[in-house]
């Protein structure tokens, strides 16, 4: 499984809607992450023009797929998708790492490390 791969993109219109109205979803300072249950790894990066010109937008990106790539082995499969906030660039990335653990804590996805 990898965050990068384009097998691993979610591209239909109708999965961002359906994922956008039913998913679960949590919002922190700097992103909001959506879920909905699957059995195989899609994921989309999104950052709109709130962020802003397109080189920070291509940025925002490149940092929640960092986020996402060094987190990949501890979270459920599943389709996601990451919207960044303005105030993504004001944190630095450690503490966009506990905001990212501490979102996939609260939407319960990470994975048990002992199965007992």
């Amino acid at each position: 499984m990898s965050c990068l791969s384009k097998k691993h993109r979610l591209k239909n219109s109708k999965d961002f809607n359906k994922l956008y109205k039913s998913g679960k979803k949590w919002h922190t300072h700097s992103f909001v992450a959506f879920f909905s249950p699957y059995e195989n790894f899609h994921i989309a990066y999104v950052a709109s023009k709130k962020v802003g010109n397109a080189i920070k937008r291509a940025k925002a990106k490149r940092v929640l797929r960092a986020l996402c790539l060094e987190n990949e082995n501890k979270i459920q499969k599943g389709k996601y998708i990451f919207v960044a906030k303005e105030k993504l660039f004001e944190k630095s990335f450690e503490e966009l790492k506990k905001d990212f653990n501490y979102a996939m804590k609260k939407l319960q996805l990470i994975k048990n490390e002992n199965p007992n």
